[in-house]
């Protein structure tokens, strides 16, 4: 498995949640070079973008999670988090871990449940 993803859960709304994606199988000089982003899939739904982080760390997000989620990544830990704050019913899904780059490479999804 080249992306391990980790962290989903049940939370009630208005709670947070951590997400984490590792790499460990990919080479530290080239993990720097992904752009490295979260997705979700509600059931029924298609697969959507969240928030994702370039290699310079510029960070792009979803209209519907600014100012609640935030993105980070830690290259030498090869490692990219996803803070989850203010969840709402709607955030839930199955979340994705993506790197794109020289190879489009995903993680296996992690469940996270909002109850209202």
């Amino acid at each position: 498995v080249q992306l391990q993803a980790s962290g989903g859960g049940l939370v009630q709304s208005g709670g947070s949640l951590r997400l984490s994606c590792k790499a460990p199988r990919m080479i530290t000089s080239t993990y720097w070079q992904y752009t490295l982003g979260w997705y979700r899939q509600a059931p029924g739904m298609q697969r959507e973008l969240v928030a994702d982080v370039t290699a310079d760390r510029t960070a792009k997000y979803s209209d519907s999670v600014v100012g609640r989620f935030t993105i980070s990544r830690d290259n030498s830990r090869k490692t990219v988090t996803l803070q989850m704050n203010s969840l709402k019913p709607e955030d839930s899904g199955v979340y994705y871990c993506q790197a794109k780059g020289p190879r489009e490479i995903w993680g296996q999804g992690t469940l996270v449940t909002v109850s209202s």
